[in-house]
């Protein structure tokens, strides 16, 4: 029995969703609305569920569906309860797997959503980035009434860029034409065989592609 049979026999599937964590921010209306996405790397279909600590403070967009095999779905999470009581609260989201028709559940991953009050913007100063100037040595020992303290110097983080690099978009891709080749030992597959990924190559190019889906949307 190889370990993705053990897996499902076991009810211990990986579940492959990005981003682990959501961040809401009161300030920031844009942030209200998230997207989860949820990957199916494997060759058979996965019914999903979304499930969460604290329901009424939230609204999901299709909690429940199907994911077809090497796709992926996006599950919109909406923050509905946004106020000063709610801010600084973790609650849990837990999305689980179980094989299209079946009931079992073969996996499940838990992931935290926090209400924060601010955001901090690109470009601006935060509390920890002002430094005041410390006197030399000379003006400690010279010092009089006419000396003039040093204005605090902001230190701002530099901006980024207005979109993903090349290099991401690249990458993005070629980790969505992996998920799409076949599987070895597909032999209905008319591709060379060279072209026939393992479940292990399909898993790694899913997680890559959620860190690209990751840092596209922080751009």
């Amino acid at each position: 029995m190889n370990n993705q049979s053990t897996a499902l026999a076991e009810g211990r599937l990986p579940v492959f969703v990005f981003p682990n964590n959501l961040t809401f921010f009161s300030d920031d209306q844009s942030s209200h609305k998230q997207c989860l996405t949820l990957y199916n790397p494997y060759e058979f279909p996965l019914k999903f569920k979304v499930l969460c600590t604290a329901p009424r403070k939230y609204t999901v967009v299709d909690a429940e569906g199907l994911i077809r095999p090497t796709c992926c779905v996006d599950v919109v999470v909406r923050h509905t309860d946004i106020c000063i009581n709610n801010e600084g609260m973790y609650d849990k989201f837990r999305v689980q797997v179980s094989e299209h028709g079946q009931r079992k559940v073969l996996g499940k991953k838990d992931l935290t959503a926090v209400l924060l009050p601010t955001k901090v913007r690109e470009g601006t100063s935060s509390p920890e980035d002002t430094f005041l100037s410390l006197p030399s040595q000379r003006q400690q020992r010279g010092s009089t009434s006419e000396s003039q303290p040093q204005p605090p110097v902001a230190v701002g983080r530099q901006a980024s860029s207005s979109g993903p690099s090349f290099v991401v978009i690249v990458a993005g891709l070629v980790c969505i034409t992996a998920l799409m080749l076949p599987q070895l030992g597909d032999t209905s597959s008319r591709l060379p065989e060279y072209l026939h990924l393992s479940v292990n190559q399909k898993l790694i190019a899913a997680y890559v592609l959620g860190l690209v889906t990751m840092l596209i949307l922080h751009i």
